[in-house]
């Protein structure tokens, strides 16, 4: 990561939990500035007005609910990533919001490492892949959705690349991938890059729904 710290807004209804995020991100060394906002009409505001890097943002709120904010972030905001924290589990939504730009989806009764792991991944590699995240994808894809990903069966992918794409999938972040396969980070970002480049995907959620599609991982 980075040396400068990341800035973050804490966006939920409630109180209680948001301020009690708010004191748990300060306690992670690579955040600096935090914000907080009760809805996402005040997050928006926010926005206008701050350096924001990292939004974590509840789903089920008054005045503009999860989904409306996100929707807006992504669009207007595309440098900004945006952690969905929320009880709800519904796989449909998780896809949905995944797919229009979310970088990821969480519980609120995750542990707190969890909600480091990925802000530490959004920053560096975009997205931030876990199980909740993973069985969303692969119910979409199984189910035959019309956003169904279409890929190359003739695709060659290396020993080393299809080893890269599993810890990917593995929460793993590109630096951790790195000293587990006793490479540079740089060399892992190329990897990735010539994955990206063979797949002809755009974007981390592509590698993981590749990787799904061909069984180089299982959920």
């Amino acid at each position: 990561m980075s040396k400068s710290k990341v800035t973050v807004l804490a966006v939920d209804d409630h109180s209680l939990f948001r301020k009690g995020m708010v004191m748990l991100l300060k306690s992670f060394p690579e955040v600096g500035e935090t914000w907080e906002a009760e809805n996402g009409m005040m997050a928006l505001d926010v926005l206008k007005k701050e350096p924001v890097k990292i939004v974590l943002l509840d789903l089920e709120m008054p005045v503009l609910d999860g989904w409306e904010t996100a929707k807006k972030i992504t669009a207007n905001y595309p440098d900004i990533k945006v952690i969905m924290i929320s009880s709800h589990k519904s796989m449909n939504v998780i896809s949905d919001l995944i797919e229009m730009g979310v970088h990821s989806y969480i519980l609120k009764e995750s542990e707190p490492d969890e909600v480091h792991k990925a802000i530490k991944s959004v920053v560096n590699d975009e997205f931030y892949y876990n199980q909740l995240v993973a069985q969303a994808l692969m119910q979409k894809m199984q189910i035959g959705a019309h956003e169904k990903p279409v890929f190359n069966r003739d695709v060659k992918i290396t020993s080393r690349e299809k080893e890269i794409l599993q810890l990917i999938c593995q929460e793993l972040t590109m630096k951790e991938i790195g000293e587990n396969l006793f490479l540079s980070e740089q060399t892992v970002h190329t990897h990735r890059k010539n994955i990206m480049r063979k797949t002809k995907v755009k974007n981390a959620v592509g590698l993981v729904k590749f990787a799904i599609s061909q069984r180089i991982v299982s959920i």
